[in-house]
C-alpha cells in the first residue's frame, strides 16, 4: 500500500508508516546489502543495524531519525529495535527547531529553507558561534556547509527532505551544547486535525525505492583517523552504558582509564581528569565524599562531574501544569551534587583538598550525566533547570554528541 490515511491513536500511526517503510525501503535494502556483500563494511551501519529509531510527527512532515554505527560490520539477523515517537503535530511549531532542541537568535528575517539533501551541515546560533570563536575552533579546517546568523531551518511543504551528519551548536552560561544528527529523513504528509475526535494523516512512501541502491552505495562522512583511533573506543563507551546489567562503576571505570580520559577532556574543555578522590571533612565530623570525577579547567580550577545511569523508567517532571517540579529520584542525585558543593564552600576544606592533590575547587560547576535525550525532552524541565545555580544535566547522548562534533572540526 504506497497512501494511508491514518485516524487513530500515537502509536498506530508510527507502526504504521514503520511497516510501510520497512516494505519500501528497510527490507529491500537488506537484501540489496545482503546480495552485494562487498557492501558491508562501507555503508552506513545504522540504516540496517539500528541502534534506535526515533519518529517525530509534525503537521506537515514525519521525521526519522536513525542512531547506531557509523559503519555497518555485518548484517544482523534477530534484532531489537528500540523505538521512540514525539508528537509535535498538536502544536504550530517549527518541527526542526524541535528536533534539534535549541531556539536560534538570529537577527535576519529571511527563513532558511533547507535543501532536498544536505551532507554535512553546520549551523550555530548566533550564540553558539560566539562560544566557539571565544573556544578558538578551527572552523577553517571543517569540511563542511555552514551558515550563520541564520533562522531555525525549516523544511519544505510536501517535499522530502534528508540531513546526514547534521551539526547544531547553541551555548549558555554552561558552554558550548552540541547536536548531531546522523541520518534524519523528512517524509511529507497531509494532516487533517479538523474532525473534534481525531486528526488524519496520510503519506506516500513511494519515493524510498528508488533510494535503496544509492543509500546501500553511500559511505557515510567520517574524518580520516577517526574510525581507526578513537571510534572504537567511544563505541565501547557506548556498549557498556548501553548495556543495563553494567552499573554506574562500570561507566566511570571505563571513563578513568587513561586512554579514555579523552572522552571527558574533549566535551568538558578540561586538562585533567581525577576520579574519585577523597574528600575528608576538616571542620565537622562527616563522612568522607568521593565525587565520581574532577575536571580540571585550564584556569587550574576544577568542575565536578556525577554519572548515574542512562536508563530512566520514571518521569523526570512532575506536578501539574504551572506547578511542575523536579521528580524525587532527579531530587535526590541534585542533593547528592549539592553536597560536594558544600564541602568546597569550607575553607579548610579546600585547603587541605589543594595541598593533597594539587589542584583548587572553589564554587564548582556541577555536572549531573543521567538517562537519554528522550528523557528530558520537554520544555518544563528546561525552566525548572534554570533555577538550580552551578548545575546542569546533562545526558548520555549529549555527552556522546559533544565528543563526536569535534572530530568533524
Amino acid at each position: 500500500m504506497a497512501e494511508n490515511s491514518i485516524a487513530s491513536s500515537e502509536k498506530d500511526l508510527v507502526m504504521t508508516f514503520l511497516n510501510e517503510l520497512a516494505k519500501v525501503y528497510y527490507g529491500p535494502l537488506y537484501k540489496y546489502v545482503k546480495e552485494n556483500s562487498e557492501l558491508v563494511g562501507t555503508m552506513p551501519g545504522f540504516l540496517i543495524n539500528h541502534e534506535k529509531i526515533i519518529i517525530y510527527i509534525g503537521r506537515t512532515h514525519i521525521a526519522v531519525e536513525y542512531t547506531g554505527p557509523e559503519v555497518l560490520e555485518e548484517l544482523p539477523k534477530d534484532q531489537y529495535v528500540e523505538i521512540q515517537f514525539y508528537d509535535y503535530s498538536v502544536e504550530d511549531s517549527n518541527l526542526v527547531e524541535k528536533i534539534i532542541g535549541f531556539e536560534y537568535d538570529s537577527t535576519a528575517h529571511t527563513p532558511m529553507i533547507l535543501p532536498h539533501f544536505s551532507e554535512s551541515l553546520l549551523i550555530p546560533t548566533n550564540r553558539g558561534w560566539d562560544k566557539m570563536l571565544e573556544l578558538n575552533w578551527n572552523v577553517v579546517a571543517q569540511n563542511s556547509i555552514m551558515a550563520f546568523n541564520t533562522p531555525t531551518p525549516r523544511l519544505k511543504e510536501g517535499h522530502f527532505t534528508r540531513i546526514v551528519n547534521g551539526i547544531f551548536f547553541d551555548a549558555d552560561d554552561s558552554g558550548l551544547k552540541a547536536r548531531r544528527i546522523k541520518w534524519l529523513d523528512f517524509f511529507p504528509v497531509v494532516f487533517d486535525g479538523s474532525k473534534e475526535e481525531t486528526d488524519s494523516f496520510s503519506f506516500n512512501l513511494e519515493k524510498m525505492k528508488e533510494l535503496v541502491e544509492a543509500d546501500a552505495r553511500y559511505s557515510y562522512p567520517m574524518p580520516n583517523d577517526y574510525k581507526f583511533i578513537q571510534l572504537p573506543k567511544i563505541n565501547k563507551f557506548i556498549e557498556i552504558w548501553g548495556n543495563r546489567e553494567n552499573s554506574e562503576t562500570d561507566i566511570t571505570s571505563f571513563l578513568s582509564e587513561s586512554e579514555n580520559q579523552f572522552i571527558l577532556t574533549m566535551k568538558f574543555g578540561a586538562k585533567e581528569v581525577h576520579s574519585e578522590l577523597k574528600c575528608v571533612w576538616q571542620s565537622e565530623l562527616r563522612d568522607a565524599i568521593k565525587p565520581d570525577f574532577f575536571i580540571v579547567q585550564p584556569n587550574g580550577y576544577a568542575d565536578i562531574v556525577e554519572f548515574k545511569l542512562p536508563d530512566i523508567e520514571k518521569k523526570s517532571v512532575v506536578g501539574k501544569s504551572n506547578r511542575e517540579s523536579f521528580a524525587a529520584w532527579l531530587n535526590s542525585y541534585i542533593s547528592q551534587t549539592r553536597v560536594y558543593s558544600t564541602y568546597f564552600e569550607d575553607p579548610n576544606n579546600r585547603t587541605w583538598f589543594e595541598k593533597k592533590y594539587g589542584f583548587k575547587v572553589y564554587k564548582p560547576r556541577r555536572w549531573l550525566v543521567v538517562g537519554r535525550r528522550y528523557d528530558f525532552n520537554s520544555d518544563d524541565w528546561r525552566e525548572i533547570l534554570s533555577d538550580y545555580n552551578s548545575l546542569d544535566i546533562l545526558t548520555f547522548d549529549d555527552l556522546i554528541d559533544g565528543v563526536i562534533v569535534q572530530f568533524y572540526m
